[in-house]
């Protein structure tokens, strides 16, 4: 359990997915460009792949993004955050908003 405190430092946003592709050298991981209405895209590092038939799947997705993550380095590429999916034990999928939402709009 975290108290209400812990739960009002995350920050989750609305992001666009505007390239993903394969990280060589590893069977799990997306490198995907994610639009989260800043100047510059985050990069972000995703274990992913075996839920995709390939990246190019994600792309256009507006998926939610948490982004106050300390930036990590996962097989030599820095991590800017994390891309939320919904996962039943089994199956993974994006999580989308149902009607349109501008990149950078938070999650409440």
């Amino acid at each position: 359990m975290i108290n209400f405190d812990d739960f009002a430092k995350i920050d989750i946003r609305i992001g666009e997915i505007k390239s993903a592709e394969k990280v060589e050298k590893s069977d799990r991981l997306f490198l995907c460009k994610v639009d989260v209405g800043e100047k510059v895209e985050r990069q972000i590092v995703s274990g992913v792949a075996e839920y995709f038939d390939s990246p190019e799947a994600l792309i256009g997705k507006k998926i939610p993004v948490l982004m106050n993550l300390e930036p990590r380095k996962i097989m030599g590429y820095e991590s800017q955050g994390m891309i939320l999916y919904v996962s039943d034990g089994k199956d993974l999928t994006t999580l989308e908003p149902n009607k349109e939402m501008g990149n950078g709009s938070v999650v409440k």
